[in-house]
């Protein structure tokens, strides 16, 4: 594959991973509400059942925020190979292909 397939391929990949992270910060953003409001309950009414559900509910958050993590580390990664692509193609010294 050459430098200008490879461009597109990761051209493609890096539009997919932004439209990954705006439905998952979509998804963060709602779930920090259910969280919030799962833990209030929790502590006004103070029974096992509405504790479980502000523990779930913070589960979940801390899932759904790892998974954008992971998708954000394989984001800069792409950026990263675009970087590097393009300067091997510029003949720039300053980083390895």
């Amino acid at each position: 594959m050459n430098a200008e397939q490879r461009l597109a391929v990761l051209a493609d990949e890096i539009a997919a991973c932004r439209r990954e992270l705006a439905v998952l910060d979509e998804q963060i953003e709602f779930q920090r509400e259910v969280s919030g409001e799962a833990s209030l309950r929790a502590l006004v009414s103070e029974t096992p059942l509405n504790d479980r559900e502000a523990d779930e509910a913070g589960r979940d958050l801390a899932r759904i925020e790892r998974v954008r993590a992971e998708i954000a580390d394989r984001l800069a990664r792409l950026l990263s190979d675009v970087d590097r692509i393009l300067d091997a193609a510029s003949g720039s010294p300053d980083r390895p292909v």
